[in-house]
């Protein structure tokens, strides 16, 4: 890519700035920063202090010139967010092949995919389904600034009925007693022990399989999985601790019985109806709905080992679940943006933007889904906007995403807390 001079201006004042940001006090000086709420371009600087937005002003910057990071010609935004994530382990692996991978290193795999997704902007993600809660570690790394990655909010391993979408059914009958794990419940209080044992291990929300899936053998994404009685278990026993609930729900009727147990999001929502809609708008419930992901798999998916099952699950999933996201788009559900990354290769979440504008939302629809919206999903009250108070995670590019919302696969400048990772391509 050439580089234009005011990238290269750009990078020798952020390389000359980055041993004084070790201060914690500095300036960022762009073109413009967008406004997610209102979808107004301003012309404004930004004060950070200790990670955090002091201001956001357009007068002359006042500290010195060694604490100012000059980003001319760069549009400003809040840090991108996914709601759907799975960090751990190599992408590469699908099928048969996945079993051979272990939890050691399918967890430094992680660190290599969360290094992939910050730099592409993405500075909170929730990781929805990891074994041995290696998930858990990943976090905690972060946390701890061992390896680089964004915030992750994480679920743990998935709760599942025996034999669904989270069970392990590739393996045979005599390996049943080897592979089987408190998250595979078949009752009520057997749901309550899982989520008190995810939560006992560092989980800060819960995650279920409603219906069957794509990408497991031999479970049916129509299928409702579990009883009305064991997801309202397994949402009040979470609730109560104050723990989110994702259910992976494809089929009509699990979509329905999760929305009416209580979930907090509904991932998927492939075969979704306007009354189910109008349900979940009633209770507040968010759709995450991986509109990108069914582009890969079908272009991708036999030469990377996936199963003809699943591909032909996938032949019968992926137009609908578009044509129904653009009708719950159009019905005002609550939206936001989950691609299912670690089906594709992490760092590339933002390809799906393109397709929820495609698919009927405005640019600006699109940037709040993986903003306000997902940051309110999140429970998090500090992240999704450039606001004084908020924490300063920031990301930039040079072309104006309400005019071309790909420009977001681009990302030129990415900061975390205050910490600038990415100066520019």
């Amino acid at each position: 890519m050439k580089i234009t001079i005011y990238k290269l201006k750009t990078f020798l004042i952020i390389f000359a700035t980055s041993i004084n940001l070790l201060s914690n006090e500095y300036i960022l000086v762009p073109k413009n920063i967008l406004d997610v709420q209102t979808g107004k371009l301003i012309e404004a600087n930004i004060h950070i202090k200790e990670g955090v937005i002091v201001s956001v002003s357009n007068k002359k910057p006042t500290l010195g010139k060694n604490k100012i990071i000059q980003l001319e010609g760069m549009t400003l935004l809040p840090g991108l967010m996914d709601a759907h994530v799975h960090l751990i382990g190599n992408n590469e692996l699908n099928g048969y092949s996945s079993m051979a991978e272990s939890t050691q290193l399918a967890t430094l795999y992680g660190a290599k995919n969360a290094k992939n997704t910050l730099l592409a902007g993405f500075t909170t993600v929730r990781n929805v389904g990891a074994g041995q809660f290696a998930d858990v570690a990943l976090r905690d790394a972060i946390e701890k600034g061992v390896v680089d990655g964004p915030r992750m909010l994480v679920s743990g391993p998935t709760l599942s009925i025996s034999g669904g979408h989270g069970d392990n059914n590739l393996l045979p009958f005599h390996n049943h007693g080897k592979s089987e794990k408190h998250s595979i419940v078949d009752s009520p209080w057997e749901a309550r022990k899982a989520v008190r044992v995810n939560r006992k291990y560092g989980a800060n929300l819960i995650k279920f399989t409603a219906t069957g899936g794509v990408m497991s053998k031999n479970t049916d994404p129509n299928a409702k999985q579990f009883t009305l009685d064991e997801m309202i278990a397994i949402v009040d026993e979470a609730h109560s601790h104050g723990m989110k609930v994702a259910a992976h729900a494809h089929g009509l009727k699990g979509i329905k019985t999760a929305i009416k147990a209580g979930v907090d999001s509904i991932e998927h929502a492939s075969f979704i109806d306007e009354d189910t809609i109008k349900l979940a708008i009633e209770n507040n419930v968010y759709l995450s709905m991986d509109i990108y992901v069914s582009d890969y798999i079908l272009g991708e998916g036999a030469k990377k080992g996936i199963l003809e099952e699943s591909l032909a699950k996938e032949r019968k999933v992926g137009r609908i679940q578009r044509e129904n996201f653009k009708l719950a788009n159009s019905m005002g559900a609550l939206m936001v943006l989950g691609t299912d990354a670690g089906i594709y290769n992490h760092g590339d979440n933002a390809k799906q933007f393109k397709y929820m504008v495609d698919w009927g939302m405005s640019p600006l629809q699109a940037i709040q889904a993986s903003t306000i919206n997902t940051a309110k999903l999140f429970g998090l009250d500090k992240v999704g906007q450039i606001k004084e108070g908020y924490n300063a995670d920031i990301v930039g590019v040079y072309s104006n995403p309400l005019m071309d919302i790909t420009a977001l696969e681009d990302i030129s400048f990415v900061m975390k807390e205050g910490k600038v990772y990415k100066d520019f391509n």
